[in-house]
Parts: C-alpha cells; sequence; structure tokens
C-alpha cells in the first residue's frame, strides 16, 4: 500500500504560481512511476503530467506543457507539480498517483487538492 496525501492548492489569480506537494508514505516511492491529474466540475478526470520512477522522463498534457513542471524526489518520498501562468481553465481537484513501472494503470490515488483560478 502506499499512502498520497496533496497539498499546496488554494486560489491563485490568473497568471499566478502554484507548487502542488504529493507526499507518500508506506512502500518506497522511489519505486513507482508518478502522475498528476485533474477533475473540473462537470467534467472526467484528465491526465495532467507524469514523471518516471527514476525522475528522468516526463510527459505532458498540452494543455499544461511549458506552464507546469513535474518533479520528484524520491529521498524525500515527495512529488511536486510547479504550475505557473494560471489560467481560470485550470481550475480543479488536483491528484497525485502512483503506479508500478511499466503498468499501464495508476493503483493508489490521493484525495486530492483544490486549485482555482481567478479571471
Amino acid at each position: 500500500q502506499v499512502q498520497l496525501v496533496e497539498s499546496g492548492g488554494g486560489l491563485v489569480q490568473a497568471g499566478g504560481s502554484l507548487r502542488l506537494s504529493c507526499a507518500a508514505s508506506g512502500r518506497t516511492f522511489g519505486n513507482y512511476d508518478m502522475g498528476w491529474f485533474r477533475q473540473a466540475p462537470g467534467k472526467e478526470r484528465e491526465f495532467v503530467a507524469a514523471i518516471t520512477w527514476s525522475g528522468l522522463n516526463t510527459r505532458y498534457a498540452d494543455s499544461v506543457k511549458d506552464r507546469f513542471t513535474i518533479s520528484r524526489d524520491n529521498a524525500k518520498n515527495t512529488g511536486y507539480l510547479q504550475m505557473n501562468s494560471l489560467k481560470p481553465e485550470d481550475t480543479a481537484l488536483y491528484y497525485c498517483a502512483v503506479k508500478q513501472w511499466g503498468a499501464t494503470s495508476y493503483d493508489y490515488w490521493g484525495q486530492g487538492t483544490q486549485v482555482t483560478v481567478s479571471s
């Protein structure tokens, strides 16, 4: 089992920045790939960004590319999502999740942290 707790969400004006954190406990965080997802009211959950267990490879949704940066510190069992140039359409509940290396689906999810961007 891996427990994930997100933090760092809040209310920010358009153009502002936030950094989300995902603190992991339980099994070794460094053994898992990590992703960030978000869900806006009335919409389906969508992929935001992912990073491999080593931190060497990342990928992003087109909608956040060049604005968001995913990273991790395995020594601290923590992942991050730096969000810059925020837009009102980034408003959502943000979740982190982890999966075994090579797996196609995410095994463990956090409870989410709310991000609200005002115009």
